[in-house]
């Protein structure tokens, strides 16, 4: 994988800073091997790229546009659980990661669907994971795997964690002007685990937000 690193830039988390980049296979890798924090942040310890594997996307706010091209394919390989919240959470969280990639394809980082699925971190996070492709002149294109998800509720029942590996082996970058894919042979680098703290939303009953992001790279589970 070749990578093309974006400045650091901290999280609007008050407990950790996220380093972030952007990786030339297309994935949402911080530079350096850090540590997943958030122990204290409130959860206890698309139309066009459809696949029959894929969750279903949550219950959409009205005119919100999830859609990616046929070349960009999330991939969301898990089971949702049975408490209703974290059911309506883990769909907002892989709505989420659509989101991120559709503000890649459309090269905005202010897309419907960016704002409507984050707040407060999240949505630093998805903006700078966009505007860091859109600086560096690329997009994505291949498979993102998420799997191994799980969720754990606040007791409050205002926020859920959802975690998940996520294999960017067959996710790569495309440069926007010539088209060229970049590619290169698997490693660990291409395995990662996030953590999503997702909030739902006080003025609707199904939208949850992504509020904050947590990311471990080079995970071993995950392979």
């Amino acid at each position: 994988m070749k990578r093309r690193t974006l400045p650091v830039l901290a999280t609007l988390s008050t407990v950790a800073a996220l380093l972030l980049t952007a990786c030339g296979s297309g994935d949402d890798k911080p530079a350096a091997n850090d540590k997943i924090a958030g122990a204290d942040q409130g959860a206890k310890t698309p139309k066009e790229s459809a696949d029959p594997s894929a969750a279903e996307a949550g219950d959409k706010p009205d005119g919100v546009d999830l859609s990616l091209p046929k070349d960009m394919n999330l991939v969301f390989d898990w089971q949702k659980p049975k408490d209703p919240n974290e059911a309506a959470a883990m769909d907002d969280a892989a709505n989420f990661v659509r989101a991120i990639y559709r503000g890649v394809h459309k090269r905005t980082s202010n897309d419907a669907a960016v704002t409507a699925y984050s707040t407060a971190g999240g949505l630093h996070y998805a903006k700078t994971q966009i505007d860091g492709r859109i600086d560096g002149g690329w997009t994505a294109t291949g498979t993102r795997r998420h799997y191994q998800a799980t969720t754990r509720s606040a007791p409050n029942g205002k926020s859920v964690e959802v975690a998940f590996c996520v294999d960017s082996s067959k996710f790569y970058g495309k440069e926007i002007k010539t088209g060229k894919v970049l590619k290169s042979k698997p490693s660990i680098s291409d395995f990662d685990y996030f953590k999503i703290i997702m909030v739902k939303v006080p003025t609707s009953d199904a939208l949850w937000q992504a509020s904050k992001v947590f990311v471990e790279t080079k995970v071993a589970k995950c392979q």
